[in-house]
């Protein structure tokens, strides 16, 4: 290793792990597993579950002291290296451990030493186990709970703080450090298919964040959420862990980037803060297992519509540089820069940790990019461990007595532990969609099959009616050809008998023949008649059955006919159908059209309306109408479609099924909304409860845009202000900003929220329902067009408020200074774009206009701008009202004599 110069990295060795194995012989220490046996628990009492998972971390918000979220420390000694051995041969340790009463003793003489107490106390011979069960696995359990958490090593160069986190233990297993432990048991615990776990790996090297994971982004910037004040990298590369042996890889291609330097105090030297952080977000189940199962279906509709619960902990370990003094570590040159630079953090640090332990209404966090990354590790929300590492020999007693006393301090510190869980929507949405296109095609499978059953019956009943048709035809023919044949047989036996009747008469007596001739005539008769009965009830027979016939073929008919006319019904609704579709499609078509047109014109007035510089804070609307007009091609459009379709079916289509259409729809409100003549029309008829219930109901984005166009300007006149301040606006606005991650809808959010800044009656009302919030809450865009919108909702605010207070219509300082706005006033109050710059000035000179607010500007540092301000202004009313507002103020006045400004 080079012996100077800070670009040298580390080979993944330490120069005090090997004074483990071959400066102290395990011979000598044959009862060392014996007498610190590896504890199964933590130091909260919790234990694994039958299953394996980490017990609970419900109970661990309290230590073993009672304290709710205090911060544990815990002190480690390494053990005597071979120099030490030799130079301090005739010297005992300076330090002298108590671990059963988890204290030590810090000799200044012989005979003369102070006593110190810690959380634990872990001698040279503690294994790297145990270290891990005592100090980071309740703060590990916590994290799986949904907690922060941090873990965090201090102490002296060379006293083994590395080797404690950031061991891989390749060459022994037990010689894993903290960092390799923590994963193992989030893994174990964590469900690869329902969880997630991503890690980020930092150094601070000379007040520079830079990425070990790629090595190439060398200067990240800290955000910080102006609402909650949580800090995060999101320039950092987040990678996604699957299994350990991927993170032993990351672990070890960062350490590889880590800077490192030979020094006298140690060959292997960290010249860098590192910063592992480990992201686990988990799902909950069984939050709905209280619903009755006697509501059926309505129970499991309940359950589906309810969004999942989602876990969110990060762990953050950190591996802090080792503090030195350059008379002893020989630095010099550019690795004397690093010493300094890395003194100067660690003081920051030690600045931060008195004022949180002495209960300090100032902590001094924004000293060092060091405390701001800390911020929520002491006095924060997060749940931490300090272990701080410090060696036996006595040439380092000032280094070790400091060491201990910054974790006497750290010991003080309390945070206020919090549980992060969040409802997944997003899962929610996605699972929602899923069953929509399961119904519909379910619904498309059952609506075929209907039809499918009702052509089957059909064919059926064809079939049937023919068949029967069939029977009673060939049935009809039988009996008719049947009584037809007794019929002949009938009159062939009678013209038989007459003809034997007749040849008996010619033969017998003519007296007895007549007698007999008669008698047998009258026979004959009453055989006729008989007979013709039976021809008769024949032919009534036939009849009737020819009469169940036609019955029969008038029933075929009327099925026919019912069938024809169900038939004609569905090619009739086939048609309207068709029709209606037609009308869609040409609506769609001309909306889609109008709004290619309505984009491009805004297009164009917007490259061209930046470039302009108007006189104060207005609406976004009035921008737009002070351009030259592109044509006469939209406006004639809308005008035409308008007439044709009429207002009413156009808010109606701001309800139609079809997401398109919708879109389309809203667009066409938008840009009618634009010209002033149309807008009481708009409201009227009730487009605006429309455009506030599409921003509540609609999921998606390019709506919420347009919608919020819209209503920027319907809020140009005061009597639609007060309307959509009344309907809940300012709520819908503000979850659309929170939701939003588009420039160009944050962008019509902040206008629309701007334009209701300017109502003087109603500024406490918009406050009160998180209007300003909002505003501020789209800071998080860097896109200026947002940032311009939000300058001139805060001009606005301001000029209200100022002329309230000047009529006497309000006390008491800015409710924007109260919400937290100063910061980002003045950090932009000499923004390069005039669109920010000149609203910023403008809010500035009416802040400071009333003595109220002086005191807090002067603290917020408004003072050195509103100078510029009076000095450098483009604009002659802005420069003459900050240079009046300066010599007005006794307050001011006081402050640029202190800091002899002279105007």
């Amino acid at each position: 290793m080079a012996t100077s110069g800070g670009g040298n990295v580390r080979n993944g060795t330490h120069n005090y792990r090997s004074s483990l194995k071959s400066d102290r012989p395990l011979s000598a220490n044959s009862n060392l597993k014996n007498h610190v046996k590896s504890k199964p628990l933590s130091s909260t009492g919790q234990r694994r579950n039958s299953t394996g998972t980490i017990g609970s971390a419900s109970a661990a918000s309290k230590d073993d002291d009672g304290v709710p979220g205090r911060v544990r420390v815990a002190v480690r000694m390494r053990p005597r290296n071979a120099e030490e051995m030799v130079a301090d041969a005739d010297y005992a340790d300076c330090v002298e451990l108590q671990p059963e009463l988890k204290r030590l003793k810090l000799r200044k003489h012989n005979w003369d030493s102070e006593t110190y107490e810690f959380d634990e106390v872990l001698t040279e011979f503690a294994s790297q186990k145990r270290v891990y069960e005592v100090v980071a696995r309740p703060v590990v359990e916590s994290v799986l709970d949904g907690y922060n958490g941090t873990i965090m090593a201090y102490g002296q160069t060379g006293t083994g703080k590395t080797y404690t986190l950031g061991r891989l233990g390749e060459e022994d297993t037990a010689a894993r450090g903290i960092m390799v432990r923590a994963m193992e048991d989030i893994l174990a615990v964590v469900s690869l298919e329902t969880d997630s776990v991503s890690v980020s790996y930092l150094q601070l090297y000379m007040e520079t964040i830079q990425d070990l994971l790629d090595p190439a982004n060398d200067n990240i910037s800290i955000v910080e959420d102006p609402k909650t004040g949580d800090v995060s990298l999101p320039g950092a590369k987040l990678v996604e862990i699957r299994d350990q042996q991927s993170f032993v890889e990351l672990l070890r291609f960062g350490e590889a980037h880590r800077f490192a330097a030979n020094t006298k105090l140690n060959t292997e030297s960290s010249r860098s803060h590192a910063i592992l952080m480990v992201h686990v977000k988990r799902s909950v189940k069984g939050r709905d297992s209280g619903l009755s199962s006697e509501n059926g279906n309505h129970s499991h509709m309940i359950k589906s519509l309810k969004p999942p619960v989602v876990q969110k902990g990060k762990l953050v370990v950190v591996d802090l540089a080792g503090s030195e003094r350059i008379d002893k570590s020989g630095s010099e040159g550019h690795t004397l820069e690093e010493a300094k630079s890395i003194n100067l953090s660690l003081s920051a640090l030690g600045k931060c940790i008195n004022a949180l332990a002495e209960n300090s209404a100032h902590v001094p966090f924004r000293d060092s990019k060091l405390t701001r990354l800390l911020r929520d590790s002491f006095g924060g929300t997060a749940r931490t461990s300090l272990v701080i590492t410090i060696g036996p020999s006595p040439r380092h007693r000032g280094e070790t007595a400091s060491t201990i006393m910054f974790g006497q301090r750290a010991m003080k510190v309390e945070n206020m532990v919090k549980l992060r869980e969040e409802f997944d929507y997003k899962s929610l949405s996605r699972t929602l969609d899923i069953q929509l296109d399961t119904l519909s095609m379910e619904h498309e499978r059952q609506q075929k099959a209907f039809e499918d059953e009702i052509d089957r019956l059909s064919r059926e009943a064809k079939c049937q009616i023919s068949e029967a048709e069939k029977q009673y035809t060939d049935a009809l023919e039988k009996e008719r050809l049947k009584y037809q044949k007794d019929y002949s047989e009938a009159v062939k036996k009678l013209e038989e008998q007459m003809v034997m009747v007749q040849q008996k008469n010619e033969n017998s007596h003519p007296t007895s023949s007549g007698e007999l001739s008669a008698k047998e005539v009258a026979d004959l008769k009453k055989l006729l008649q008989k007979e013709t009965l039976s021809r008769k009830a024949a032919e009534e027979e036939v009849n009737s059955l020819k009469i169940q016939v036609t019955d029969l073929k008038k029933s075929e008919a009327s099925g026919k006919s019912e069938i024809l006319k169900l038939h004609k019904k569905l090619e009739d609704e086939a048609r309207q159908k068709e029709k209606l579709q037609g009308d869609i499609a040409i609506l769609q078509s001309q909306l889609l059209q109008l709004s290619i047109e309505a984009d491009e014109t805004r297009r164009q007035l917007d490259r061209g309306g930046s470039a302009k510089d108007a006189s104060g804070p207005d609406s976004l609307s009035s921008q737009v109408k002070q351009q030259p007009p592109s044509g006469n091609g939209e406006k004639a459009s809308i005008a035409k479609l308008f007439e044709q379709v009429g207002l009413q079916r156009i808010l109606s289509l701001l309800e139609a099924e079809d997401a398109d259409v919708r879109i389309h729809a809203v667009k066409v409100v938008a840009n009618l909304a634009a010209e002033e003549t149309n807008q009481e029309k708009i409201v009227e008829a009730g487009g605006l409860k429309s455009l506030l219930m599409l921003l509540k109901s609609s999921q998606d984005e390019i709506i919420h845009r347009v919608a919020a166009g819209a209503i920027a300007n319907l809020a140009m006149n005061e009597t639609n202000q007060e309307l959509i301040m009344a309907q809940g606006g300012i709520n819908l606005l503000s979850m659309a900003a929170a939701n939003a991650e588009d420039p160009q809808t944050l962008r019509m959010v902040a206008g629309a929220i701007a334009n209701l800044c300017g109502n003087d009656k109603l500024q406490t009302k918009l406050r009160a329902e998180g209007g300003i919030k909002a505003l501020l809450g789209m800071i998080r865009c860097k896109h200026p067009d947002v940032h311009a919108q939000i300058a001139r909702g805060i001009a606005n605010f301001a000029k209200c408020e100022s002329r309230a207070s000047t009529q006497g219509m309000k006390t008491g300082r800015s409710l924007l200074i109260e919400d937290g706005a100063l910061p980002w006033i003045v950090q932009n109050a000499n923004n390069e774009a005039s669109s920010i710059r000149r609203h910023i000035e403008l809010a500035l000179c009416h802040l400071a206009q009333h003595e109220v607010n002086a005191k807090h500007m002067i603290t917020g540092g408004a003072v050195w701008e509103l100078v510029r301000i009076s000095r450098d202004c483009s604009r002659e009313d802005i420069r003459t009202l900050a240079h009046r507002t300066l010599v007005s103020s006794p307050t001011f006045q006081a402050e640029m004599k202190r800091l002899k400004i002279v105007l």
